[in-house]
């Protein structure tokens, strides 16, 4: 019994690499039993992301893959295709993220896989919405990031155009898909119905973009231009202090007024430029200018004590390496040790969230490749003997035995 408000649900997951296994991994932190089903060659995300202590196990890898089991299967051969749709009739949810006409070549569209499973949450992530020209390109999250205006965000604060480097795309899909498959469980417990699920992420990332900084071009005819000056100034970002940098975000007129008398500038108050929201807002690269020449005077610590008697936001700037040793960080536990049975000791990230009902009670490693093959197929109806066979023939692949490391 795994507990967890989502204990009983079974996914079946043909997704790879971050944006179907992040989705995943946190419908499995909360107690689903997610089956990750790879073919012979593994999830591809096993190598792309850094070496790690033994093949196939990279360190994003065993991040975005625990509390799952896997099974491998050679869906190119009947017999496997054949155990992919028993394992289907036994779920609540099959996830992929692959481009919808791969899941037709495969036999496993949507129509076909209702017939084996009627009320199946049929979840899809992919590149470009079905309904534009873009559909069939293949999509990875740096051309998401490029062609959705993600790039050009740091062209209109820096001069050139820049990836944000981390899988920001991938990441905001599969939190929207996990949503989506949330509600589309609490209506099926309803009404006992499935339902199919798209989750493009070019279409999700332009609006995620374009909430942002649609700005002036919101009004018909438009009022100005696009960008929120604010958000895109190149001064907003961490502010040098005397030792090292800090991040403010005074955006209230309250805060604001306690900065500027945090700062020793109160006539800055009743400045016309800076009383206001709207006027700060007028004024954004002045305002930036001010603040960021009084931070330079004094160090990060100072200035942390002094903004925490004034109330007014503000938090040290943390480096990658600082967050290992942040204090909130260590006091809540996010980072935690934990023994794998073949990679040693990790360093494993606990979930964020929490809920009173309760998270998932055990702790499942990240699988090896077929690791739970034979297991998950007597649980579906294959007897010893099949078990056998659909090894011999090369349709199933079970984990050989593998050293403690």
């Amino acid at each position: 019994m795994s507990g967890g408000c989502l204990e009983g649900v079974r996914i079946v997951d043909l997704t790879s690499v971050v944006v179907g296994p992040l989705a995943t991994q946190i419908l499995a932190d909360h107690g689903a039993d997610v089956i990750k089903v790879e073919g012979p060659a593994g999830d591809i995300g096993r190598y792309l992301a850094g070496k790690g202590r033994n093949p196939g196990m990279s360190p994003k890898y065993l991040h975005l893959n625990r509390n799952k089991r896997a099974i491998c299967l050679d869906l190119k051969r009947p017999a496997g295709h054949a155990a992919l749709g028993k394992l289907i009739e036994s779920a609540d949810v099959l996830l992929w993220n692959v481009r919808p006409a791969s899941m037709s070549r495969l036999g496993l569209d949507y129509d076909t896989v209702r017939r084996i499973k009627p009320d199946i949450i049929y979840c899809g992530m992919f590149g470009f919405g079905q309904q534009g020209r873009y559909r069939d390109m293949p999509a990875y999250d740096s051309i998401i990031q490029g062609v959705s205006g993600v790039a050009d965000l740091n062209r209109r604060m820096t001069g050139a155009p820049a990836y944000v480097p981390y899988v920001l795309a991938d990441r905001t899909a599969g939190l929207i898909a996990v949503q989506l498959i949330a509600m589309a469980l609490y209506h099926k417990a309803r009404t006992g119905e499935g339902q199919r699920i798209e989750v493009p992420m070019y279409e999700n990332m332009v609006t995620q973009v374009m909430t942002e900084h649609m700005y002036q071009r919101s009004f018909v005819p438009p009022l100005g231009e696009t960008g929120d000056p604010r958000v895109l100034d190149s001064d907003n970002r961490p502010i040098r202090t005397l030792d090292g940098y800090i991040c403010i975000s005074a955006n209230t007129d309250g805060q604001a007024h306690a900065l500027f008398d945090a700062i020793g500038m109160p006539e800055l108050k009743s400045d016309p430029r800076f009383r206001s929201v709207a006027a700060r807002f007028k004024h954004v690269r002045e305002y930036f200018r001010i603040r960021g020449e009084a931070i330079a005077r004094r160090s990060t610590t100072e200035w942390m004590e002094i903004f925490r008697v004034a109330d007014v936001p503000a938090a040290p700037y943390n480096t990658l390496e600082m967050l290992f040793d942040d204090p909130h960080l260590r006091d809540a536990g996010l980072f935690q040790e934990r023994e794998h049975p073949t990679e040693g000791t990790i360093l494993e990230i606990q979930p964020a969230n929490s809920m009173s009902a309760g998270m998932r009670k055990d702790w499942l490693p990240a699988p090896r490749l077929g690791q739970h093959t034979e297991e998950i197929l007597a649980e579906i109806g294959y007897d010893d003997d099949a078990i056998e066979r659909l090894i011999e023939e090369g349709a199933a692949h079970g984990c050989p035995a593998a050293e403690p490391s």
